[in-house]
């Protein structure tokens, strides 16, 4: 092996490890169930869902027996603790980087096996430029295989979402009494994340929300100038980001006294959102989680205004599997996390999304999200 990479040592990353060391054992059967030699990753949060390595501009190998990240100076340091916690090999490469996956595929696998790459992320041109340096017959196209895995959160996933849910909880609790007419959507979303960052959240999870008065009819309003009025609705969409993964929720408020539109179709978006909660349980199908939301709306008139899926997966990625959506052929699980967010949307009025995550569970669901949403909590004085 060249001398570049460095082998694993002894130590360990306090609480991690089992659970990193777990998800490669879960990738290396998932590898031979689909007759691979080795993975080539190259998507940014597999690498950091198998190591806990978050540095950009780096690759993986993994084979039945060895993980090896290939990466550069910059990072050597940080990689370091993926190294003494055993976690897995460290490369650091001197040169271009398909120079280095050349290398280490070489002296690690030799000429004959084959080697599975990330079709759902690897350009044709990358890809091209692979084959060219390790043998074209060698590549084999794969499609999720750890997304696939990282679709059930296990313990340490679920108590890091948890503490980003609570943190991004507290963050709008501090808000809301500091909320009044007269602000702008960006003042609202800059001091939520402010917010976010002062309790510990590295970042929000996207880009914050405020759509006041009608813009809460644009499900992905961008903030701007639009000021926050008395007697008008003001949409926050927010979440925060926790050690890499991501939590997401909505509230409708309104300033004072409530539009009679809004304050008529608040109730029906809340109901769809209960009905939908109540029906996540192991077995069902996401797209029958969806038509439950999606049918009561439309039962009270308002089916051409909720245009979009009910929910997604949250995680490394803030939008990932499973959707609850029309046309998702996913079935619920144990460990995974959703979002459900149903909506109604009244172009020149405004709009009105509640949003929760929840966790399936063995029996049922749990809410993960505990923050109010009743009519009299969202109404700000």
């Amino acid at each position: 092996m060249t001398p570049a990479l460095a082998g694993k040592s002894k130590g360990a990353r306090a609480g991690t490890q089992p659970f990193l060391a777990a998800r490669a054992d879960r990738l290396r059967s998932a590898l031979a169930e689909q007759e691979l030699d080795a993975l080539l990753i190259t998507t940014p949060n597999d690498i950091r869902y198998l190591t806990g390595f978050s540095g950009d501009d780096s690759t993986m190998l993994v084979t039945a027996d060895r993980l090896i990240v290939l990466s550069d100076f910059r990072f050597q340091e940080e990689l370091e603790e993926v190294k003494d916690g055993g976690l897995a090999e460290v490369y650091i490469r001197s040169g271009e980087m398909l120079d280095a996956v050349q290398t280490v595929v070489h002296d690690v696998l030799g000429d004959e096996p084959s080697l599975g790459v990330q079709a759902e992320q690897m350009t044709v041109a990358m890809r091209k430029r692979l084959g060219r340096a390790v043998g074209a017959k060698r590549l084999r196209d794969t499609v999720g295989l750890v997304g696939e895995l990282r679709l059930i959160k296990d313990e340490l996933e679920v108590k890091i979402i948890r503490k980003a849910i609570s943190i991004q909880q507290d963050a709008l609790t501090a808000l809301r009494g500091w909320i009044k007419p007269g602000q702008t959507e960006l003042e609202i979303a800059g001091r939520l994340e402010l917010e976010l960052k002062a309790r510990g959240a590295t970042g929000p999870a996207f880009p914050t929300i405020a759509a006041a008065r009608a813009n809460g009819s644009l499900p992905h309003a961008v903030p701007g100038q639009t000021k926050t009025a008395a007697g008008q609705p003001l949409l926050i969409d927010w979440g925060a980001r926790v050690a890499g993964y991501n939590s997401d929720l909505t509230r409708t408020l309104t300033l004072g006294k409530w539009p009679k539109e809004i304050a008529k179709i608040y109730p029906v978006v809340l109901e769809a959102q209960r009905r939908a909660i109540e029906a996540i349980a192991p077995g069902v199908r996401c797209e029958d989680v969806d038509a439950v939301a999606r049918g009561h709306i439309a039962d009270a008139g308002y089916g051409p205004q909720f245009g979009h899926s009910l929910g997604h997966g949250i995680g490394l990625n803030v939008h990932e599997d499973p959707r609850l959506g029309k046309k998702s052929k996913h079935v619920l699980r144990p460990g995974m996390i959703v979002t459900v967010e149903p909506g109604i949307y009244l172009p020149g009025v405004g709009g009105v999304r509640i949003e929760d995550d929840v966790l399936v569970t063995e029996n049922g669901c749990r809410v993960l999200s505990t923050i109010e949403k009743s009519m009299e909590w969202a109404t700000l004085p």
